[in-house]
């Protein structure tokens, strides 16, 4: 599954909402460098979805608060 993400870096606490255009807003207590933010990204979307962090991947905005991002739902 695809989705887009709005990232909010540098907030006091990391947490995730669901924006009436059906993109996610992702706030991160990580700072927008050395891809800090990106890491914590990664790990606040696989704490969300319970998943592993192996199983988020950003596909495309690296440098961007507008990113794409791939969930792999695990099989069981």
């Amino acid at each position: 599954m695809k989705v887009r993400v709005k990232v909010i870096p540098s907030s006091k606490r990391a947490k995730v909402d669901v924006a009436q255009n059906g993109v996610m807003l992702v706030k991160v207590n990580a700072p927008p460098q050395k891809g800090l933010a990106n890491k914590r990204l990664v790990e606040v979307l696989a704490d969300y979805f319970r998943i592993p962090k192996s199983s988020v991947k950003i596909i495309h905005g690296f440098t961007s608060k507008m990113k794409l991002v791939e969930i792999k739902k695990i099989k069981k």
